[in-house]
Formats: C-alpha cells, structure tokens, sequence
C-alpha cells in the first residue's frame, strides 16, 4: 500500500507541469493580431489604437480559428469603432 502510495506521489511530482496561458484577438493598428498579452499588457505595448475583438481563449489555435473565422484571421483590416 505505501508503496503504490509512493509511486502516486512521485508520478504527479514528476509529470510535466501544463502551461497556463490565454490568448486574445485583437484589432491592433488596424490589423487583426493573436497575442498572448492581456488587454491592459496590449494597450500598454500598442497604444490607444487596441481594442479586444473577442474571448480570452485557453489554446493558440483556438484564437486563431476564432480570428480566421470572423475575421479573415491575424494580419487583416479591422477598426476598433
């Protein structure tokens, strides 16, 4: 028992950690961006012109998808009236 007990706890302490992150869609300069940076990290590092273009999204891909989808994805025309 102690040891199956052992082999449990050295399995989750050794078993690689998931990274967390997020992902946003923004409208960035006129163009649509994926970008890792919260809002206020984004309108810090761009300026005025940021505005978020949808949900914050746990995957890359799924920001991704979410801006080819509704935008025509990450490098498009956008504005952020």
């Amino acid at each position: 028992m102690r040891t199956l007990l052992a082999a449990a706890v050295a399995a989750v302490l050794l078993a690689p950690a998931t990274a967390l992150a997020d992902y946003y869609v923004y409208c960035a300069n006129n163009r649509i961006e994926v970008d890792g940076r919260n809002p206020d990290q984004m309108r810090i590092a761009r300026g005025s012109g940021v505005c978020q273009m949808g949900p914050r999204f746990g995957f890359l891909s799924s920001a991704q998808d979410f801006a080819r989808n509704n935008f025509g994805g990450a490098g498009r025309p956008c504005s952020c009236r």
